[in-house]
């Protein structure tokens, strides 16, 4: 599985080149009437990668990514079923490919982040 990342604060894949290639094949027509089955040969793999990160929010892996990329909670209860549903077993498949090293990390960001959001000024405190 190739995973690519868009260009977010996070550096959270939420697309993959394997898994999305339907979408991508499609949001390369949408967007720039590029047929990747016909074209992609010709294509160097820079200019691909800058296409393929060019691509908007209006385009099938666009609307895809915007709703696997979504963390406001207020945007999230307005999500129909659907939306839930992709968000969801995206995250899942996501968390199942973690190293133990990048969860441990992604826990003491958390931790950190608490610990900010209480007040307590000694960041070496334990909870």
């Amino acid at each position: 599985m190739t995973q690519t990342r868009i260009n977010t604060e996070s550096s959270e894949p939420y697309y993959d080149l394997d898994d999305d290639w339907n979408l991508i094949v499609a949001s390369f027509q949408t967007q720039y009437g590029i047929r990747l089955a016909r074209d992609l040969s010709s294509m160097s793999w820079r200019e691909f990668s800058y296409l393929l990160n060019g691509l908007s929010g209006d385009t099938p892996l666009g609307r895809i990514v915007s709703i696997r990329a979504e963390n406001d909670p207020e945007a999230l209860k307005h999500f129909s079923k659907e939306e839930k549903r992709i968000r969801s077993e995206y995250r899942k498949k996501i968390a199942k490919e973690r190293s133990p090293e990048e969860c441990a990390n992604a826990m003491e960001q958390f931790r950190q982040a608490f610990i900010r959001l209480a007040g307590v000024k000694n960041e070496n405190t334990e909870m």
